[in-house]
């Protein structure tokens, strides 16, 4: 098996496992005959060179992955960067983003700071950074709300952690489920509930990708002050599209992506 295709398994296993809903989703496809592929795949971090998109990129360049495009999130103050595997075109996307901490308040950045400090020295610069978790010891819930408050996307790192954030379902392989609108329906019927923030599919065939997603699953996690259900991770559905010159559209939109972000935003069942 080829490197990627070791560090995906190892993902893929934990992303499932914390998430039984997300393996519930791949079983209602496959249940149907669908041959799930996977679109791209996408992790959360925050900006700090031991840490950074730099950092947790550094795994996929050594096992055949290239830089692909930037993106700027000036609302929720983010950058990220997807890469593409050189050489084998059915390898998932990498995507990649970055909370930019310094333009949050002194509170936050403190508690970043804290947060990267209590990580093992061992694991920085180590390809299992991917896929180690909570790194920084028992999270305190009051600590969970405060970040919330600031931005959704740093509450949800600090408790998650490193962990694959969601993986992609590649709309352009299923046969019978072959739209959006038909994938969406098919998991309102099993009851699952999508992330309808700015609609419920984002993107456009003439911008040449639409994507939707359901909402995190609720995740038991214990904090200092007990056990909390708090969002883990989601599973995403995108559809690509042919440019003037055939190709298929293979980068993102940053104002569907803004909105795909939510999907862990918390929710009250």
């Amino acid at each position: 098996m080829t490197n990627e295709g070791l560090i995906f398994n190892r993902l893929w296993d934990i992303y499932s496992t914390q998430n039984p809903m997300t393996m519930q989703v791949y079983n209602l496809f496959t249940d149907e005959g669908e041959r799930v592929i996977n679109d791209h795949i996408a992790f959360r971090t925050f900006q700090h060179p031991l840490i950074g998109i730099d950092a947790l990129a550094k795994p996929f360049l050594e096992a055949g992955y290239g830089y692909a495009d930037e993106y700027q999130f000036q609302e929720k103050k983010l950058l990220a960067k997807h890469y593409e595997h050189k050489s084998n075109p059915e390898a998932p996307r990498v995507f990649i983003s970055e909370l930019l901490v310094n333009e949050f308040s002194p509170y936050l950045q403190e508690v970043v700071k804290n947060w990267i400090a209590a990580i093992p020295e061992a694991i920085v610069g180590s390809d299992r950074i991917l896929y180690s978790g909570n790194l920084s010891g028992v999270p305190s819930f009051e600590t969970y709300k405060r970040l919330r408050a600031e931005s959704e996307y740093a509450a949800w790192l600090y408790v998650n952690g490193f962990r694959a954030n969601h993986f992609t379902v590649s709309v352009n392989h299923l046969k019978i489920y072959d739209t959006l609108y038909k994938v969406n329906d098919f998991l309102k019927k099993n009851g699952f509930l999508l992330n309808d923030a700015g609609g419920e599919i984002q993107g456009t065939p003439e911008q040449l990708l639409e994507q939707s997603s359901i909402k995190a699953g609720m995740v038991r996690f214990y904090f200092e002050e007990g056990y909390f259900e708090i969002p883990g991770c989601y599973y995403e559905f995108a559809m690509r599209y042919p440019d003037q010159g055939g190709k298929i559209y293979s980068g993102f939109i940053s104002k569907s992506a803004d909105k795909i972000f939510e999907s862990t935003n918390f929710y009250k069942k």
